[in-house]
C-alpha cells in the first residue's frame, strides 16, 4: 500500500532537518505562508512613532513585508533557519580599543548563509519539486516574525529572537515555497520578569518591553545613520562602540546556553578584537574597503566609520581633529 501524500511531506519534513544541520544551521522551523495580522498592527504601530529614523525602506512594500504570498508567486510555506554566529572571545579591555559588533568580526553573513541556503532550496527541489526563494536579511521579509511562527523561538525586550537552547547570537534566513509542509508551534515568551536588556541599554533605546526606538539605538547610529554627527545628546552614551553595539544581547540570560559557531567564516579577522582607536583613525578610504571587504562593516561606508571612530576617541577621552576626516585622509 503506497503512502499518502502527507506522510510523504512529513518524510521530506523530517529529511529537510536533517539537510540543514548538515549544511550546518543549527535549527529551523516551518510556518504557513499567510499574512502576519497581530505583526502587521505593530509595525505599522512602530513606523507611525517615527522608530525607522532614516530607514525610509522599511517603509515600503508593507504589504509584501506582512504578506509572504505577495512577495513569492504561489507561496504555501515559510521556512526558517537558524546559523549560529557566537565566538566566545572578546574585544580586548585595554583603554583606547574600538569595540565592533559581535555579528560583523568575520565574512558577511548575507554571503555566507545565501550560499547554504540556495543548497538547501536546491535539495527541496530535487526531492519534492518545490519552487520558491531564499532570503537573507535582504528583502522585505519579517525575519525575526517568522521564526518565532515557527517555534525557532520568542522575540525577546530587546526586539531579538531568544531561543531557550541558542540564546540570540545567530543569524536568520528564510525559504519561501509553493510546497505545504506541516507547521510548528510558537513557544512562550520566556523573558519573565526580567529587564536586564532594558537597564542596560545606555541610550534607554528600548522605550518599552519589545519597543525599540532607531533614533537612540547605537546599533543605528552606527551603522545605518548618514548624518556627519551622532546627535550630541547621544554622542556620549555611545562609549568605544565603532559599528553596532552588543549590550542588550550581553546581558541577557538566555545567551549564557550560546554554543561557539564552527563557521570559520565567522571567526574574527586580524585586528578586529584589539586594534586602538587611534590605529582606527589612520585607516584610509582605500584602506577601509580593502580591510572590510566582504565583510558587514562596509555598510556603515568609509565616512561613517571616520565619523564612529572620531566619536568613541572622544569619549575615550583622547584628542581628537574636530575637523572631522581630514586625519584619516591625510594618513595616506
Amino acid at each position: 500500500m503506497s503512502s499518502s501524500p502527507h506522510s510523504n511531506l512529513a518524510d521530506v519534513k523530517a529529511e529537510l532537518r536533517r539537510q540543514a544541520m548538515q549544511l550546518g544551521f543549527i535549527d529551523i522551523g516551518v510556518s504557513r505562508a499567510e499574512p502576519l495580522d497581530t505583526e502587521t498592527k505593530r509595525l505599522r504601530e512602530w513606523l507611525d512613532a517615527g522608530y525607522q529614523g532614516t530607514m525610509s525602506w522599511m517603509e515600503r512594500h508593507f504589504e509584501m513585508r506582512t504578506d509572504p504570498r505577495e512577495l513569492v508567486r504561489g507561496a504555501k510555506t515559510v521556512i526558517s533557519v537558524l546559523e549560529n554566529y557566537y565566538k566566545p572571545i572578546s574585544h580586548s579591555t585595554q583603554p583606547g580599543t574600538g569595540r565592533i559588533s559581535r555579528y560583523a568580526w568575520g565574512d558577511d553573513y548575507h554571503l555566507v548563509m545565501r550560499e547554504k541556503m540556495h543548497a538547501l532550496l536546491s535539495w527541496l527541489q530535487e526531492k519534492c519539486g518545490a519552487k520558491g526563494r531564499v532570503f537573507v536579511d535582504s528583502a522585505p521579509v519579517m525575519d525575526k516574525a517568522w521564526a518565532a511562527r515557527s517555534g525557532l523561538g520568542w522575540i525577546g525586550k530587546h526586539s531579538n529572537l531568544i531561543s531557550t537552547t541558542h540564546g540570540s547570537w545567530f543569524f536568520i534566513g528564510e525559504l519561501i515555497v509553493d510546497v505545504e509542509l506541516e507547521p510548528d508551534q510558537p513557544v512562550a515568551d520566556m523573558c519573565g520578569t526580567c529587564t536586564r536588556c532594558l537597564d542596560a541599554c545606555p541610550t534607554d533605546a528600548i522605550t518599552e518591553p519589545y519597543v525599540v526606538d532607531s533614533n537612540l539605538c547605537i546599533s543605528y547610529l552606527t551603522i545605518e545613520h548618514r548624518e556627519d554627527d551622532i546627535p550630541t545628546d547621544l554622542q556620549t552614551k555611545s562609549g568605544n562602540w565603532i559599528y553596532g553595539c552588543d549590550i542588550c544581547q550581553e546581558v541577557c540570560p538566555w545567551n549564557k546556553f550560546s554554543q561557539p559557531s564552527l563557521e570559520s567564516r565567522y571567526d574574527p579577522r586580524p585586528g578586529t578584537l584589539d586594534t586602538q582607536l587611534a590605529d582606527w583613525a589612520t585607516l584610509g578610504e582605500e584602506d577601509f574597503r580593502n580591510r572590510f571587504s566582504k565583510s558587514p562593516v562596509k555598510r556603515t561606508k568609509w565616512k561613517g566609520f571616520v565619523r564612529n571612530v572620531r566619536t568613541a576617541r572622544i569619549n575615550e577621552g583622547e584628542s581628537v581633529d574636530y575637523s572631522g576626516a581630514s586625519e584619516t585622509t591625510n594618513s595616506r
